[in-house]
């Protein structure tokens, strides 16, 4: 039995493998360039450490929602002791997460937008005007 069709195999196979191999040899390697949020803050650190913050900041919003809503528990006791009020945009801002991330802009949307996420914390918290 013989391939008649084996040029147009090949060349499929070649097509096929250009298109899943495009974004690795497109990029070259190079991972597009890590964001840079703009912290406008006297405060020298959040309600967890830097690293805690940058994985599992979601993961605490969503316990602080379920304490807070379900429970009706509003302290927050860090890992270092020190103690907090469970508020996203509470109306003094200084006792809050927007108090030091004030500019959703320049701050949260700068990391949301480099792994392609969109929190849902907006449908239910008004989004705060930023003066352009």
């Amino acid at each position: 039995m013989k391939m008649y069709d084996a040029g147009k195999i090949i060349v499929g196979i070649i097509v096929f493998v250009t298109l899943i191999t495009f974004p690795f040899w497109y990029n070259r390697g190079k991972a597009a360039p890590s964001p840079k949020p703009k912290l406008l803050t006297r405060e020298k650190e959040c309600v967890e450490p830097t690293p805690y913050m940058k994985t599992s900041h979601m993961r605490l919003l969503n316990e602080w929602r379920n304490s807070v809503v379900r429970e009706g528990n509003r302290l927050y006791i860090s890992s270092n002791g020190k103690k907090y009020s469970m508020n996203l945009a509470n109306t003094s801002l200084s006792d809050s997460c927007m108090g030091c991330h004030s500019k959703k802009a320049e701050f949260c949307d700068q990391c949301h937008n480099y792994v392609g996420v969109k929190p849902y914390c907006w449908d239910c918290h008004i989004e705060p005007k930023e003066k352009r």
